[in-house]
């Protein structure tokens, strides 16, 4: 009853706002589900699948896996040949590292066999998965989160970030396209409209917005300074960059760019807890000294900090648990698969710590002068 006496007194702005919402969401659902004819490659869904055969395979180490040969039985459900039955052959292992089971209604992107005019049975490659239905689903379940404990905060903040996967994208592209531009000069005109794009919606336009601005561009860019410094002095030694050595662009500037951008968020969260705690201590006492803003600032400061390190150390150490499992089980070395596969991911969680302590300070003294400047107006 509560609830829908809540939905009740919501204001006329809020109900259509919601109303536009679901409209959006029902929309979505029923235009994926049903999306099949706009795609150029063929889809089949599964409506039967056998194991055919099943393999036991040992390694050298000892390390035991199966594979599976599977037969499948699916329905075009696109296409010149709509309707029709098609036969494809998946082989999978049980540790499922590179390839799928396959399971009744599930949606395949295939390549159908050239066939015999005369043939009743259409054969065809696996291509890939059709998953955009959950892709849509969990991120209506994002939204719908952010909006439900964020509210007014939550809906700017999924705006900034839709209006800055945009702009990435569009920054990526002008790179690819433009092989004369530096990736590293556009990832730093693309990390300050990140940051004031970010920081304007999720907090409007006050000093507050003004000084977790300045405080968030001045730590990202000198913990870079630093780490460009640091890896210049050593060249580089301990780097291993052989996981980049796939691309077509110099992987030292791409890995700069990704420091760059890595760090930035860290560094954002950091520069508006410290501007939102100083602003706030300031408005609950505003006679506060600035002795008692420093300490506090500072205390603050200590407690935020070992928790962000840590998060970005896990953030990027995460990433590289698969390759730690495959190389440990091929009875790698422990110094070799470590200095491989976590060398750029330690650097890129040294050079956000980098920033994150930086901007502690940075994220301090900005507010003061922003806080003793609003005290000298009042």
């Amino acid at each position: 009853m509560n609830f829908f006496g809540s939905i009740y007194k919501m204001s006329f702005k809020y109900k259509i706002f919601f109303a536009v919402l679901l409209c959006c969401f029902i929309g979505s659902v029923i235009f994926v589900f049903n999306n099949h004819s706009f795609y150029e490659r063929p889809i089949a869904k599964v409506v039967k699948t056998t194991i055919e055969d099943v393999t036991e395979v040992n390694g050298i180490n000892g390390n035991e896996d199966k594979l599976y040969t599977q037969h499948i039985i699916a329905e075009l459900i696109n296409g010149e040949d709509k309707g029709k039955e098609i036969h494809l052959t998946n082989e999978y292992s049980q540790s499922k590292a590179y390839d799928h089971e396959f399971e009744n209604g599930n949606e395949l992107f295939i390549k159908i066999d050239e066939h015999l005019v005369d043939s009743s049975e259409l054969t065809g490659t696996i291509l890939d998965v059709k998953r955009d239905k959950y892709l849509l689903l969990a991120g209506w379940v994002f939204i719908f989160v952010l909006l439900i404990v964020g509210k007014k905060q939550g809906l700017f903040s999924f705006i900034s970030l839709a209006i800055n996967a945009v702009i990435l994208s569009y920054a990526l592209d002008i790179y690819i396209h433009t092989s004369n531009q530096s990736l590293l000069w556009i990832c730093g005109i693309s990390a300050i409209i990140f940051t004031v794009i970010s920081l304007l919606l999720a907090n409007g336009l006050n000093d507050k917005t003004y000084a977790a601005i300045i405080a968030t561009l001045l730590g990202t860019f000198i913990s870079l300074l630093i780490t460009y410094l640091v890896l210049l002095l050593t060249g580089e030694k301990g780097l291993r960059y052989e996981e980049m050595q796939f691309i077509t662009r110099p992987y030292r500037m791409v890995f700069m760019a990704g420091l760059f951008l890595g760090s930035l968020g860290a560094v954002m969260d950091v520069a508006i807890t410290m501007s939102s705690s100083i602003f706030g201590l300031y408005e609950k006492n505003n006679n506060i000294s600035v002795k008692a803003l420093i300490t506090s600032g500072m205390e603050i400061g200590k407690d935020i900090m070992g928790t962000m390190t840590n998060i970005l150390f896990f953030v990027y150490v995460s990433g590289s648990i698969p390759t730690l499992v495959l190389y440990f089980k091929n009875a790698a070395p422990f110094g070799y698969t470590l200095s491989l596969t976590l060398s750029l991911e330690l650097a890129r969680a040294l050079a956000g710590g980098i920033g994150i302590v930086l901007t502690i300070p940075i994220g301090l003294y900005t507010t003061l002068f922003f806080v003793n400047r609003k005290r000298a107006r009042q």
